[in-house]
């Protein structure tokens, strides 16, 4: 039997044109290999028809017998393109089925289910946390509208459609359990994701690697990171941050990973492994006196704490490194069977190779992909592109080709992790003829903050694709964090299957309808706005939020100026995680890119609409987040206003204004304790549930805790260089932390005004700290559920504050 088309990666790469310097790497027999390796691996087309079934009998129990899903094994349908068919199903069958999908895997199939629920049914479909699907406007069984003539065939332009950041592992999934990861799966499905990275339960297979190698479980504490910091220990960042990992953590999550990667395989997908990218435990220097092992620098530690600063690297060109490399890869295929080739590996990630001599470089990636070779014949290597933005003053022509070129064409693909913004595909010659997935970052942090390039989105993956000499092969989504701005990942997974640019005003008349069920003059008028203001972000800066009450500046009012500078760009290499900010001469600014008063508009037309949307929880939660969005950028103006009093030496200017900026922080907790999906609680309550043991249950929360607010080491005064990183705005999380600080920031401002003395940075900086610590480690309460009426709360808001 032919093996389906997908995911083959011959037929990602075949009809690529390949640079003339390496087109001899990638023969016929290496694409034929590909396909035949990935026709191995699919799910019996029985299965994944199955699989379809359960996801729409998870999403929509009522409708299980209106669908009937079929794989198009044969290509009947879809040739030798991954696509999808939806069609009337002709008289009643004795099943009730009333419409047909078609498609190439159950992927396909998720799709086209999705693309009808959309386009004949108008439904929505979120994540829980941004206010769910919107399904009421399904009709009943028996009453589903028919689709035109002989149906609606779409194809995927490019094959590839990835998901996934290796620190959304940290930031958004990190306490899952598998009903919550069972609910991801199928959202994937129905946004048509089918290269899913599969980070999960790597630690319970190095553990049995590094064993076979002398390590002791001893020396593996001192290695691994907590839960929370896991991503940062993979990489290399740092190690034993927040750990060390229990045998429960360990066997408890290689479980979960079994449940998730078969539910992927059912589904046709191809989940991306991790590799070995050369981080060891410190005991490889004993173990292995002769290997070539030395130390990363530092990361982001505040005084190069030898516990989690520095972590040790075997050397690529080392023998060693092979022999774990594929250890690794084959203790994978031993826990999970045969069940992909597409491997992950960043060995430079935020970290600088020790030369920039190209046959250097050339060599370590040989190296690297030759570990991953011997362990799986058919392995590719999935690479991502940030190094080559986030340190470009090192990656230039020869040494990105040096690293591109180090194993051979379409045995490496290269994500584009910024292009949203920074492409580099632009830049590198379509990366020098290796082929390359277009992806939006978006998100930093798991940061709540309006914030979308949505011209870009619906244009950008167009015009790589068209471009001259392409090697773009697919799409991909690379965020952060998830769980907000729904309308951004909406459009974004569309373009899997968008083969033109979208008309995004148009789109969002029709998103709005589907979001919230009816059609609303007032909300299409709003979102117009937000497409043009919030939703239209075209300066080309790294969106992270830097509001005041969530990024208090670390700063003696004295060091800056009353009259504070026009903001400019500040580039710097020495904190790779904030390289590109927006700052003033001095003080550092929040990034406003858009009008607040056309925002506060759009809000309005919110309001105004709310008896007639207050019943729905999408509209609810869009409510909320744009109350919450326009009350924090008011506070930005407030603390500026109470920095410019206490220049001017305005005691009573300085009480006015800091009274305001307190005050808004408790009425926007007050604001986000009205839905459930801006509450701490549940991250809380999360983290704990996966402890099996009391002291699993503190380490757990102290974690969850610490990622959220100071993230990472302090001293006693000095904070930590990534504090309010991952910031949140949480209900609970405003009122018990971000308040104290800036309460006692502005008690201690106030008091050198009333003494006529310079102002105590240290001293505060002592007292906030400790207090941190100390939150960082309770274990008080927050709520789980919303109170109060979000309709109200916002009305009320807008007329005290914004009015």
């Amino acid at each position: 039997m032919r093996p389906p088309p997908l995911p083959s990666l011959l037929l990602l790469l075949v009809l690529l044109p390949l640079p003339p310097a390496v087109s001899a790497a990638a023969g016929p027999a290496t694409w034929e290999a590909l396909r035949a390796a990935a026709g191995r691996r699919a799910a019996s087309p029985v299965t994944q028809e199955g699989a379809a079934a359960g996801v729409l009998r998870r999403l929509l129990p009522s409708h299980v017998l209106s669908f009937r899903f079929q794989i198009d094994h044969k290509g009947g349908v879809c040739g030798e393109a991954s696509c999808f068919k939806i069609s009337n199903v002709d008289g009643s069958g004795k099943d009730g089925a009333e419409i047909l999908i078609q498609g190439t895997t159950a992927v396909e199939l998720a799709s086209g289910l999705h693309w009808y629920l959309k386009y004949s049914c108008g439904v929505h479909i979120s994540w829980d946390k941004t206010g769910g699907a919107q399904l009421a406007s399904v009709p009943p069984p028996g009453s589903l509208p028919r689709v035109k003539g002989t149906g609606v065939k779409i194809e995927r332009p490019v094959p590839w459609n990835y998901y996934q950041n290796v620190v959304t592992s940290s930031y958004s999934f990190v306490w899952w359990d598998w009903r919550r990861w069972e609910k991801e799966i199928d959202w994937m499905a129905l946004q048509g994701i089918n290269l899913p990275l599969a980070f999960t339960g790597q630690e319970a297979i190095w553990q049995k690697v590094f064993k076979s190698f002398n390590v002791t479980d001893s020396d593996l504490d001192e290695f691994f990171g907590g839960p929370a910091f896991l991503a940062w220990a993979r990489m290399g960042n740092l190690h034993a941050w927040g750990g060390p990992l229990s045998q429960n953590w360990l066997d408890q999550q290689l479980a979960l990973q079994r449940k998730i990667l078969s539910r992927m395989i059912e589904l046709g997908m191809v989940p991306v492994l991790p590799s070995f990218s050369g981080n060891v435990p410190v005991v490889f220097r004993k173990l292995f006196p002769s290997a070539s092992i030395t130390r990363l620098g530092d990361w982001n530690t505040v005084d190069a704490d030898p516990r989690w600063c520095c972590t040790y690297i075997l050397d690529p060109s080392d023998a060693l490194f092979i022999d774990v490399g594929q250890a690794f890869i084959k203790q994978q295929i031993k826990e999970y069977g045969d069940i992909t080739s597409i491997y992950n590996c960043d060995t430079f990630n935020e970290n600088t190779p020790p030369t920039n001599e190209p046959a250097y470089i050339s060599s370590l990636g040989s190296a690297i992909y030759e570990a991953m070779s011997r362990g799986n014949k058919d392995a590719v290597w999935l690479m991502q592109g940030w190094l080559f933005y986030s340190d470009a003053a090192f990656w230039k022509e020869p040494q990105m080709k040096a690293l591109l070129h180090s194993v051979p064409i379409g045995k490496m693909m290269v994500l584009d992790l910024f292009a949203d913004v920074k492409p580099i595909w632009q830049m590198s010659s379509q990366f020098y003829g290796v082929p390359y997935i277009w992806c939006m970052l978006h998100n930093f942090g798991g940061n709540i903050e309006m914030y979308g390039v949505l011209d870009s989105i619906s244009s950008g993956p167009i015009d790589a694709r068209t471009s001259y000499n392409s090697t773009m092969v697919g799409v991909g989504m690379c965020m952060e964090g998830i769980e907000h701005n729904p309308v951004v990942f909406d459009l974004m997974s569309e373009m899997a299957f968008r083969s033109q640019k979208v008309k995004v005003e148009d789109w969002l008349k029709t998103y709005s309808n589907r979001r919230y069920g009816q059609s609303n003059v007032e909300i299409q008028k709003a979102w117009g706005i937000l497409y043009h203001t919030i939703y239209n972000c075209t300066d080309g800066i790294a969106d992270h939020n830097k509001d005041y009450i969530v990024e208090f500046p670390d700063m003696s009012p004295s060091s800056f100026s009353s009259q504070f500078s026009k903001r400019s760009i500040s580039l710097t290499r020495k904190h790779p995680r904030f390289f590109l900010s927006e700052v003033s001469a001095s003080l550092p600014q929040p990034h406003l890119w858009y009008s607040t008063k056309e925002a506060v508009k759009a809000l309005e037309l919110f309001i105004n609409a709310g008896n007639d949307l207050s019943k729905s929880l999408t509209f609810r939660y869009d409510l909320v987040d744009q109350t919450r969005q326009a009350l924090s950028k008011l506070a930005n103006k407030v603390y500026l206003d109470a920095m410019n009093s206490y220049q001017m030496k305005d005691s009573s200017g300085l009480n006015f204004h800091t009274k305001k900026f307190l005050e808004l922080i408790v009425d926007i907790d007050t604001l986000l304790a009205s839905d459930d999906n801006f509450l701490l609680g549940p991250w809380l309550e999360s983290a704990k549930s996966l402890g099996m043991t009391e002291d699993e249950r503190t380490q757990y929360e102290w974690n969850a805790r610490t990622q959220v607010t100071m993230w990472y080491d302090v001293t006693k005064t000095e904070q930590s260089k990534l504090h309010d990183y991952a910031n949140k705005f949480w209900s609970g999380l405003l009122k018990s932390y971000y308040l104290p600080r800036a309460s006692k920031y502005f008690a201690r401002l106030s008091r050198s005004l009333q003494e006529n003395r310079s102002f105590q940075l240290e001293e505060w900086r002592q007292d906030w700290i400790s207090y941190s610590n100390e939150w960082q480690s309770a274990k008080d309460l927050y709520a789980v559920k919303a109170t109060g009426d979000a309709l109200a709360i916002s009305k009320s808001l807008f007329t005290k504050y914004l009015g």
